[in-house]
């Protein structure tokens, strides 16, 4: 169920090359899944913000985004102290009952964010998820001693190999061995060649633009198998065999 609140900004701090981590105080209970999202009104823009939500707990939100345009550039320079009119509670998030045992974690840029808390719930499960971080170059990599302290084997894939497995998480998906499934968020034309490279089903944690953010302007709807399908309400998460290239 979608909640508005104000929230209170307790951190904002730089974490990478023009990658930001915030984390907000507030009401967190309609967040229900890993994979979910948060919309964000900033004062003098018409359209709310959406973010991925990195991890919570009863009290607070984590969230990293990078800095794209003037919404993101102006929540780069925000201070502790500040609030936040926030939706929080969007979108249907990842289905951890499919995984079994031995499922991959794959994120790609800021789709990396999401992972985060779905490998920290697989871990609570007893599963034993294996994560790829993937990113163009060494001075965009976050996150990997986070994901290592959950007791992740993590691997990073970067464009141009100063970091580990040169090239693409398509590279080092072949590196990790057998997988019982497979999770993935990030740019359209990395889940389409994780579509095409892996041997399980999985789920895709889809990024689109959108308006409402909560299934009413029908901004953000995408043919599946099985319709059209709303991103910010039937998604972000679609099951591998539903979609439509």
């Amino acid at each position: 169920m979608t909640k508005q609140g104000i929230f209170e900004i307790k951190e904002n701090i730089k974490i990478a090359k023009d990658v930001y981590k915030m984390i907000l105080v507030g009401d967190t209970s309609a967040l229900t899944a890993p994979g979910q999202f948060i919309n964000i009104k900033l004062d003098g823009f018409f359209l709310r913000r959406p973010i991925s939500v990195c991890d919570y707990n009863e009290s607070e939100i984590v969230i990293i985004y990078k800095v794209v345009g003037k919404g993101t550039e102006v929540m780069s320079g925000m201070k502790a102290g500040e609030k936040l009119d926030i939706l929080t509670g969007l979108g249907n998030g990842f289905d951890t009952s499919l995984s079994g045992n031995n499922p991959v974690v794959i994120g790609g840029g800021v789709g990396v964010p999401p992972m985060f808390n779905l490998a920290k719930k697989l871990k609570e499960e007893g599963k034993e998820p294996v994560a790829i971080l993937g990113f163009n170059k060494a001075e965009e990599v976050f996150y990997k001693d986070e994901f290592e302290a959950l007791g992740v084997k993590t691997y990073v894939a970067t464009a141009d190999g100063s970091v580990g497995v040169k090239g693409f998480v398509t590279d080092a998906l072949k590196e990790i061995g057998e997988y019982s499934y497979f999770y993935t968020c990030g740019p359209e034309p990395m889940l389409k060649a994780l579509y095409n490279a892996t041997e399980t089903s999985g789920q895709l944690s889809f990024e689109e633009r959108m308006g409402c953010g909560f299934g009413a302007c029908m901004g953000c709807s995408c043919k599946t198998k099985y319709g059209n399908k709303r991103i910010c309400k039937d998604g972000p998460v679609l099951v591998k065999e539903e979609i439509i290239w």
